[in-house]
């Protein structure tokens, strides 16, 4: 990420990275081929292949890179695909990533609709089917978490493996402070925050840059709703890695909570491994919710977990 102003650096950095998790909730032919030339604030030229599907009323842009297994990628808040930089190739080496720009986003333009993560799932669900996959796994940093999960509950059916990344999945998880924070994301910053990386990728990439206050303004009052996924995630089927930072925007305790809810931590994993949980548990070192989607650790974490087979059943 760039350095810039102290004065904006927080914030409205904050804000702005989580934007974020606070929000939580037959194929056609895909169109003709588009190749990415944006260069974005948070890394260059993808070197994916685009393209536009048509769902739920939405033109929704998404790269592909690599050949293999599918894995859906979805980013956070204010983001793009553009903001995984080298996790991006890294995790193509050994499968086919789509990487998606989520309502509002990036290349996909909005359209006149809430932005709710509930909606979004919509859209990712829909996607999957329009590619004629039977189901893919799904991996999403905050934001694109919230939606990962969400994809999860909703459409259980197109989901193999789920990864989350730095995500509550409460609103109460989140640090006071953090909550203290999402009240300035409105339309009324809008001009504040063209000085940041968040602004500066989203003029180079958006269809309509003339937007980014109604896209503040969306997200402001999207994280004005509280939200609680505790029994939703109870019933989640698909084998999930979650993955947050020892300096995240919730503290360890609530990923920790979230595992638990997958069914972790209940007893000793035993000496052949049997008594292992189906799902998985990562607490990244000197991590924080600003670093960790371009942290090489991050790829380096979620490779061996994509590679596993995946458990069937709860």
């Amino acid at each position: 990420m760039r350095s810039y102003s102290k004065s904006l650096a927080f914030p409205w950095s904050g804000v702005a990275a989580l934007a974020v998790a606070a929000i939580i909730a037959a194929p056609t032919r895909p169109q003709a081929q588009v190749r990415p030339t944006a260069q974005g604030a948070w890394g260059g030229n993808t070197n994916g292949v685009g393209h536009y599907a048509d769902v739920n009323g939405i033109k929704l842009y998404y790269e592909t890179l690599g050949t293999g297994r599918p894995l859906i990628l979805l980013h956070g808040g204010l983001g793009a695909i553009e903001m995984f930089g080298p996790n991006l190739p890294a995790l193509a080496k050994g499968r086919q990533v789509i990487a998606v720009d989520l309502q509002g986003h990036g290349r996909t333009a909005d359209i006149d609709r809430p932005l709710s993560v509930q909606l979004m799932a919509d859209d990712i669900a829909a996607l999957i089917k329009h590619l004629g996959l039977e189901s893919a796994d799904v991996m999403g940093y905050s934001l694109g978490g919230g939606v990962a999960l969400q994809t999860a509950i909703r459409h259980p059916e197109v989901v193999r493996k789920l990864v989350v990344v730095s995500t509550p999945f409460r609103r109460s998880g989140f640090y006071p402070d953090i909550l203290a924070q999402q009240g300035q994301v409105t339309a009324a910053a809008a001009e504040a925050m063209k000085q940041t990386p968040m602004y500066q990728l989203y003029a180079s990439l958006a269809p309509r840059p003339e937007d980014w206050p109604r896209l503040l303004g969306k997200l402001g009052d999207a994280m004005k709703v509280d939200f609680d996924l505790s029994k939703d995630i109870a019933g989640i089927k698909a084998t999930t890695l979650v993955i947050a930072g020892d300096a995240d925007i919730f503290p360890p305790a609530h990923a920790v909570e979230l595992f638990g809810l997958l069914g972790g931590g209940q007893r000793d994993g035993g000496w052949d491994g049997s008594g292992r949980p189906k799902s998985r548990l990562a607490i990244l070192p000197g991590l924080t919710h600003y670093t960790i989607f371009s942290a090489p650790a991050l790829a380096a974490t979620v490779i061996p977990f994509l590679d596993e087979p995946a458990t069937p059943g709860k």
